[in-house]
């Protein structure tokens, strides 16, 4: 399988599992193999990024958590916490997918109801990091 490389300045320790045809990746915080999709990898980049660049326990990643929004049942990628607070809510997007301001403003109100003090979206390629203040984002660069 050809995976694109992606827009990160380390490389991650993946481990991959082929099954017939299908390629799947191991996910760290729910110690599990999912399906290798162009958005999971994304996400796992980003999961590798928080344990082990940025030193977060994956007690404090919550992934793929529902929420509802407007009568409707979402899902979020993932949410880092601190202290069980919600820190930094992370958007990933396949590569190909372009950012927008139409996929800003989706991570946008999930974050409406999540109440994250930053939010990530991102395709792999392109990362957007905000900062919720004064009821107004302010966009910041990736550390």
């Amino acid at each position: 399988m050809e995976l694109p490389k992606l827009n990160f300045a380390e490389t991650f320790d993946f481990k991959f599992r082929k099954d017939k045809d299908k390629f799947f990746i191991y996910d760290l915080p729910r110690k599990s193999w999912l399906l290798l999709t162009p958005e999971e990898w994304v996400r796992q980049h980003w999961i590798h990024y928080f344990l082990t660049v940025k030193g977060y326990s994956s007690s404090a990643l919550i992934t793929e958590k529902k929420l509802e929004l407007n009568g409707l049942t979402k899902r979020i990628d993932f949410l880092i916490t601190e202290k069980t607070l919600p820190k930094i809510l992370v958007e990933c997007k396949a590569p190909r997918i372009k950012l927008t301001e139409k996929t800003f403003e989706q991570i946008a109100r999930y974050n409406s109801i999540i109440g994250a003090k930053e939010i990530i979206l991102s395709n792999g390629l392109q990362h957007i990091h905000a900062k919720f203040e004064d009821n107004n984002y302010i966009f910041l660069p990736i550390e």
